[in-house]
């Protein structure tokens, strides 16, 4: 197995064991979490769905992620990612969420460099994040930061 598959495995088992829900948050990872969630079966037991919310328009008006917090921070910061997994959580009243939300590139966007995303994971009273600084051209990028974002939803049960 891949690391993805082996990643994906775990959280099937998990939420199938506890009995938990997942939902997604995607930016510029452009619904590769989801797939890769949904893509083996048995996923339409815990996963209630996704929002890929590209725009900030889409992050604040669908995801209810602050303006203010995208004007501080930027959509591409670690503040918007943890608004994005709390907000789809509370939206779509699953137990656990995770979010992306980043810059694959070739452009520097909001002055972040190409790679620079942010991911987060959330549960009701706790909210993790990451930052990743990927080195890949776009496609690998998008691939790493959805894996990445797999295994931070496993991290939330690590004490």
């Amino acid at each position: 197995m891949d690391p993805i598959s082996d990643s994906v495995k775990y959280i099937h088992d998990l939420f199938s064991t506890k009995r938990l829900t997942l939902s997604a948050a995607e930016s510029c990872t452009g619904g590769l979490v989801s797939h890769c969630i949904t893509d083996r079966p048995g996923a339409s037991m815990f996963f209630k769905g996704a929002v890929v919310a590209y725009s900030a328009e889409m992050k604040e008006s669908v995801l209810g992620v602050s303006p203010e917090t995208i004007r501080k921070h930027g959509v591409v910061s670690r503040e918007t990612a943890c608004e994005m997994a709390e907000r789809v959580r509370l939206f779509m009243k699953t137990d656990c969420s995770v979010s992306a939300t980043g810059n694959l590139g070739p452009e520097v966007l909001e002055s972040k460099e190409k790679g620079e995303v942010y991911i987060a994971a959330s549960m009701e009273g706790r909210t993790i994040s990451k930052k990743l600084m990927l080195t890949g051209d776009r496609t690998s990028n998008k691939e790493e930061a959805s894996h990445e974002a797999l295994n931070l939803i496993l991290e939330l049960f690590k004490d």
